[in-house]
């Protein structure tokens, strides 16, 4: 039991008491004794309410799946015709713009890569801060990028050669030269600000260092062109360039959500701290790498003599966005008056927009527009957004922020959301800075609200299904309607697999394409790798073009949810897909729950490796639960299925001595969480894991610290 301090009718974990008053409220002008009268006003008028909200979900659900029970097989039409009766889809307004104001150009109409990377992991946070800038050489030379060279090639000369042609290439391409290709030069050079060999476009000169460096511009993102002929490639070179460094994740989603396992005051005092510091700009952590030792810290910002002369100064770091959990999960680190947990929400609320306020009256630091960017995710429905958006008028209050200061991403995840998109839009219209499609999560509550209408398809056939392109047109058009070109991001999902650099750099062209802003990459690397999919495709113009085309995807195929028609899958293939969903949840969990990890490169059953969150995790769960409730197989088979992936998890684990094997006993805390996901799976409130993960990895602390 950990020691708690009353403050204003909370009891508040000891720990966190002194993280708030003697670090995060330090310089902020607000004194402690305001801090907590605010936030236990804030918890005490709006928890219940919280509450009630989470109270309406359910029930909604529970209606859905009567209806399902009652009506198989009804025509699409009846069932949208349900769907309004019950609320679940609520009528359209007036057409509206968003009224979004002081918003960081990253945000408005700079479309690049974003990242999304684990709070509590100071070294990941700063990695991905300092992203902002990255070598194209490095991230063709270090990844399968280009393919597996030749038997008999030399992997430094030849992959070397390679990567020096590939960026030339790139070069002709995204900033061509008016009279040859820049494989020809001998060299750069510039005067009276004219760069030598002239650009066919000379306005994509941006400007240069001395000589040294020379920068570029594509559709807004610059690219470096480093000349150093004293260097190792530079002097084999015979333009002397050793690097072209790009512009790469323009902002990076700091989240203290899906990819993070935050249970209770320690951990989110570490989540806490860290974005302290990255506010701050003093956070520093130190890393042995190669068998070198340094510290790690926030990267300058980038400076040089523009084309006409001027000094310019531009940003060295990402754009960072903060991700609150959503409504849901409460936390013990703080009990309200009646001795309840207080929702974990709101706690993100008030104590991640107190620590941002260290940035704004910082010179040169994350937003230059004053502005606290906060994605709130699992957010169901318009009702759910204007509290989110009442949370933050609050907060503001409590803090004396100016209204509106804190900017709400919404994350377009949950069905309820997606079909009153333009509602929800609506709802937070003065502070909406962005929407992003998420399809594990979207997956995942697709499944479970349709849980009573049958067996659904296995989930790779699952990505052709009519609502999949509804869900991913709709989200551009409607964001595009309600004004979102130039306010705020449209964003796409993530590229799962790290190590498919090539696979990336053929498909991930798709999401400029499709009028998005920003599009989730899962490393530094893979952002820079992706960031000459924006060189090449003029994101805005495509956005002018999609909205002149008008309104793609209907709601119908939005509606219609992946039920399997007339499955005749054999043996072979039911088996497949189970074992492939068991070791998923197994390869994942047992990290989570064990270590504290919230994300991590999980390999799959092939052994490629996949990145794992809770989102990737909700679909798999969601899908064993449904084939069990629909007596595709039974729990004897699941059982079965989850000690035999158990087994290969335990393997694929077996050069980690930190790793706890499940097997063979399969008694542990980490199994017995990965079955409760599966067999509770269906009664879960949306089918989140959550609720279960938390529960476990208490379980196993406490055991630890008795």
């Amino acid at each position: 039991m950990s020691d708690r301090m009353d403050k204003h009718g909370l009891a508040v974990d000891a720990e966190l008491v002194s993280f708030i008053e003697e670090r995060a409220l330090v310089g902020t002008g607000v004194n402690a004794d305001a801090f907590w009268s605010g936030f236990s006003a804030i918890v005490h008028d709006m928890g219940p309410r919280n509450a009630a909200l989470l109270e309406k979900r359910a029930a909604i659900q529970g209606q859905v799946d009567a209806w399902h029970v009652a009506n198989p097989g009804v025509d699409a039409a009846s069932y949208e015709a349900f769907l309004r009766e019950i609320g679940y889809l609520v009528a359209e307004g007036a057409p509206f713009s968003i009224e979004t104001a002081n918003v960081d150009p990253e945000i408005a109409n700079l479309p690049g890569p974003q990242l999304v990377v684990p709070i509590t992991n100071a070294r990941f946070a700063l990695n991905a801060a300092n992203a902002r800038w990255g070598s194209l050489y490095d991230a063709l030379y270090g990844t399968d990028a280009l393919g597996s060279l030749p038997a008999g090639k030399d992997y430094d000369a030849d992959r070397g050669a390679q990567v020096i042609a590939w960026g030339r290439a790139h070069l002709d391409k995204a900033v061509p030269l008016a009279a040859c290709s820049w494989a020809d030069i001998d060299g750069l050079s510039v005067t009276d600000g004219v760069l030598s060999p002239a650009l066919a476009d000379p306005a994509q000169f941006a400007g240069h260092n001395d000589g040294t460096d020379v920068f570029l511009q594509a559709n807004g993102l610059l690219i470096r062109v480093v000349i150093d002929a004293s260097s190792t490639i530079g002097g084999t070179d015979k333009a002397g360039i050793s690097d072209i460094i790009l512009e790469s994740a323009l902002s990076t989603i700091m989240d203290c959500e899906d990819s993070v396992a935050a249970v209770d005051a320690e951990d989110k005092v570490v989540a806490y701290s860290n974005w302290l510091g990255l506010m701050k700009g003093d956070l520093a952590e130190d890393v042995s790498k190669g068998g070198k030792k340094f510290t790690r810290v926030l990267n300058d910002d980038v400076t040089f003599t523009g084309a006409d002369g001027a000094a310019v100064t531009h940003k060295g770091r990402s754009l960072m966005l903060i991700r609150n959990v959503g409504h849901l999960m409460t936390n013990p680190a703080i009990l309200d008056r009646d001795g309840n947990e207080v929702s974990e929400g709101l706690m993100d609320a008030m104590c991640t927009t107190l620590i941002a306020m260290h940035d704004l009256d910082r010179d040169g630091g994350n937003s230059l527009h004053g502005s606290v960017y906060v994605v709130k995710p699992k957010m169901h429905g318009p009702e759910e957004v204007a509290f989110a958006v009442e949370i933050f008028d609050r907060v503001e209050a409590a803090l004396g922020l100016p209204v509106n200061t804190v900017k709400l991403g919404i994350m377009d995840e949950e069905r309820r959301t997606s079909v009153n998109l333009m509602e929800c839009i609506r709802a937070a219209k003065s502070r909406v800075a962005f929407i992003n499609t998420g399809f594990l999560d979207r997956t995942g509550d697709e499944i479970h609200t349709s849980m009573e209408a049958g067996p659904m398809m296995p989930k790779g056939e699952m990505k052709d299904s009519p609502w999949i392109k509804s869900y991913e047109d709709r989200n551009v058009d409607i964001g595009l309607a309600c004004g979102l070109q130039g306010r705020a991001q449209i964003g796409k999902g993530m590229w799962a697999m790290p190590d498919r650099m090539a696979e990336m750099l053929e498909a991930k062209t798709n999401h400029p394409t499709a009028g998005a802003n920003c599009a989730w990459v899962p490393s530094p690397t893979a952002a820079t790798l992706h960031a000459t999919h924006y060189h090449m495709i003029d994101v805005l113009g495509r956005q002018a073009e999609i909205k002149a085309g008008g309104t793609r995807g209907t709601l119908a195929d939005l509606l219609t949810y992946p039920v399997a028609v007339q499955p005749n899958w054999t043996n072979e293939q039911i088996s497949r897909e189970v074992e492939n969903n068991a070791q998923g949840i197994l390869g994942y969990v047992v990290r989570w729950v064990d270590q504290g990890v919230g994300c991590s490169k999980v390999p799959d059953i092939n052994d490629v490796g996949l990145m794992e969150d809770r989102a990737t995790c909700r679909i798999s769960s969601q899908a064993l639960a449904n084939w069990l409730h629909h007596n595709v197989v039974s729990e004897a088979e699941v059982m079965a299925a989850m000690q035999k992936m158990a087994a290969i998890v335990d393997r694929q684990n077996a050069g980690d001595d930190t790793y706890r094997p499940m097997g063979p006993t399969f008694d542990g805390i980490a199994f017995q969480a990965a079955c409760d996901l599966v067999f509770q799976g269906r009664v879960q409130p949306s089918g989140y894991t959550e609720p279960v993960l938390h529960r476990r990895r208490l379980e196993l602390k406490a055991q630890r610290n008795h």
